[in-house]
């Protein structure tokens, strides 16, 4: 399978309800970022032992490792969680900045460093959520 085949196969695989926000999502991270690199990762390092939740990923994201290595990654990634939706944003070093400027704004949502966690999209104010989405893909 391609990647467009994973994501599909990975969105129509969840419960419906949680496949129709998914793939809301998914739609609404396309427009924002046309013609970007699209990945999915399945979740298993390279032994097949799961160590993650699937993702969707968006873009192209330099990571810098502490020894100097970097390693190509996605800006954007998207992922069912066991109670709901994660939207990562990996292009962001201030890990206060993503709390602090939209955290009070989404709604009833988690936020970390680089992750935006909900329930459902009718939890948070998805306009703010996109504001976050094109922030980090400038």
């Amino acid at each position: 399978m391609n990647t467009e085949e994973q994501i599909q196969a990975y969105i129509t695989s969840q419960p419906e309800t949680k496949s129709n926000e998914i793939q809301t999502m998914h739609h609404l991270i396309l427009r924002l970022m046309p013609n970007c690199k699209l990945w999915f990762l399945d979740g298993k390092d390279e032994k097949g032992k799961v160590v993650s939740n699937p993702n969707i990923g968006y873009g192209i994201h330099m990571m810098k490792y502490a020894n100097g290595t970097t390693k190509e990654f996605y800006k954007i990634g998207l992922s069912a969680n066991t109670t709901g939706i994660s939207v990562y944003i990996m292009e962001i070093d201030d890990k206060k900045f993503l709390s602090e400027t939209y955290g009070k704004r989404l709604g009833k949502a988690s936020v970390s460093g680089y992750c935006i966690k909900f329930k459902t999209l009718k939890d948070i104010d998805i306009d703010v959520l996109e504001e976050a989405i094109q922030f980090a893909n400038k």
